[in-house]
């Protein structure tokens, strides 16, 4: 390999890798959603802690930590549901990106 092919790999690599981690900072973002006068984060631990509890009015700690009573069952099928939206929208982005590398 000569130092052209070196650098050109070495860029593409560089470049994959910023915009796979541009990609995460973007879905991150838009897993965040206001509901029931707090603000959420649809992920793992929400929607796990959510699942665990039979109480249907509970109060929580949101992004701010702010003390909210929500209604558990709806703010559980609203985390679940824009959870699965991103998470779609961001496999689709990164297989699109994996293509093109």
């Amino acid at each position: 390999m000569n130092t052209d092919e070196l650098v050109r790999h070495g860029r593409a690599r560089f470049e994959y890798h910023a915009a796979k981690k541009l990609l995460k900072e973007k879905y991150q973002a838009k897993l965040n959603f206001v509901s029931q006068g707090g603000m959420w984060c649809a992920g793992p631990e929400l929607i796990t802690l959510l699942t665990g509890r039979t109480e249907v009015d509970m109060v929580l700690l949101d992004l701010y930590e702010t003390p909210v009573r929500v209604n558990t069952p709806q703010l559980l099928k609203e985390a679940e549901q824009r959870w699965q939206e991103q998470m779609n929208a961001w496999l689709i982005e990164y297989e699109n990106l994996s293509a093109n590398r």
